[in-house]
């Protein structure tokens, strides 16, 4: 796996792991939205292939439901 696309996967993986801690009984949600905020801006590129050639991740609705 290449050194970008290790990272990516990791960071992928720590905010998913994050997600599922804030979900829990007692989480602290104060650290939840400090290293949540850390993790997501620390989030490199995503690896080539990733999406599809031509994504644009500005060109599409601002929420799921918006068309």
């Amino acid at each position: 796996m290449c050194p970008d696309c290790e990272d990516f996967a990791r960071t992928v993986l720590l905010l998913g792991q994050l997600a599922l801690y804030a979900d829990m009984v007692g989480a602290d949600l104060d650290f939840v939205e400090a290293v949540s905020q850390s993790l997501a801006v620390s989030l490199p590129e995503p690896p080539p292939g990733v999406f599809l050639d031509g994504y644009d991740p500005d060109g599409g609705p601002a929420s799921p439901g918006d068309f």
